[in-house]
């Protein structure tokens, strides 16, 4: 963290303190701040049962996915100096949901408990790692976008043949959690699958801020300071597979948290790639946590999915990108 940052941090901590709060409280039953205080010190066994097997879970792994998901975000813009990259338009999530659908229908996930995050992690990893084959040395917004959808749409397709092939109608069932993305129902046995491949992801993530620094220098300079800029690309994508495997097995598919968060912070730490890692993850914890507390307290026959929200924020923050950068995706494009 560099003191560009450091003004912007402890704000975002704050912010996420009183939104875990507000997060233990909503829900199809709510609770007061002394109902919430009486279940946290268990002298109110209903409230104790809610906030810690119900929502205490759901509100550590919304800030957990939306950590990685917004610092997954920031580590491709700045390893590929590019504004609109973005997991989700690597196809990442996808690939690492297609992953965990996978192990769903042949139904390893009940003999081996770790066989979701291993299937979502190596979906993640082989995503980006032909996005970044493609698209070569140079990553031009197009060619980006063109190499993410393919993967994306390759991920879709092979998940909708995964669907048509399931006889078991719970299974499908299952499967669309994947594809949509929600925090229902989840307990502290997923926090556990999930944390550990997540905070590798974050730590191989964090540490390449230097990198990412050098690389606005360009990449002959970088290499120039002693980088070794092949195995630093290598270890962000495994940095950004590890944490979005975690993320999806637990989470489903859940994108353009990645794409947004980082924008909402960098002109506050003056565009520099490695202050902006923290500040952005943190951003996307708290995007994700209220995109949660969003879907539970919309009135609706089911619960909303958590995806779907974080869609209709992400498009048109999207779109608002590409209509002020039209100069320059022309340019790329020709």
């Amino acid at each position: 963290m560099t003191m560009r940052a450091a003004p912007l941090v402890p704000a975002l901590i704050a912010l996420l303190i009183a939104l875990s709060g507000v997060s233990l409280m909503v829900g199809s039953v709510s609770l007061s701040w002394t109902d919430l205080a009486k279940g946290l010190i268990g002298q109110d066994r209903v409230a104790a049962l809610i906030v810690f097997d119900i929502r205490l879970p759901r509100t550590v792994l919304a800030l957990s996915v939306g950590f990685v998901l917004g610092l997954s975000g920031a580590a491709l813009q700045g390893l590929l100096r590019n504004p609109l990259a973005d997991p989700a338009l690597f196809g990442a999530p996808q690939a690492a949901a297609l992953g965990a659908v996978a192990v769903l229908y042949t139904g390893m996930v009940e003999a081996l408990s770790f066989a979701l995050p291993v299937a979502a992690l190596g979906g993640a990893l082989l995503s980006v790692l032909l996005v970044l084959i493609v698209a070569g040395r140079v990553a031009g917004v197009t060619t980006l976008i063109l190499a993410g959808l393919a993967v994306a749409s390759l991920a879709a397709a092979l998940t909708s043949i995964v669907i048509n092939l399931s006889a078991n109608p719970f299974a499908v069932t299952e499967i669309v959690f994947w594809l949509l993305g929600s925090f229902e129902d989840r307990s502290f046995r997923h926090v556990t699958m999930a944390a550990p491949f997540m905070l590798i992801g974050s730590l191989l993530l964090l540490r390449a801020g230097e990198t990412l620094r050098a690389l606005t220098l360009g990449e002959e300079t970088a290499e120039s300071l002693g980088l070794s800029l092949v195995r630093e690309r290598i270890l962000i994508v495994l940095g950004v597979a590890c944490a979005l495997g975690g993320a999806v097995s637990v989470s489903g598919a859940i994108g353009f948290v990645g794409l947004v968060a980082p924008h909402l912070v960098r002109d506050a730490v003056k565009g520099d790639p490695k202050a902006v890692l923290l500040p952005a993850a943190l951003t996307g914890a708290a995007l994700t946590l209220g995109a949660d507390m969003l879907a539970r307290l919309i009135p609706a026959p089911t619960e909303l999915k958590v995806g779907a929200l974080t869609a209709l924020m992400g498009v048109p923050f999207f779109l608002a990108i590409i209509a002020r950068r039209r100069g320059a995706i022309a340019a790329d494009a020709s």
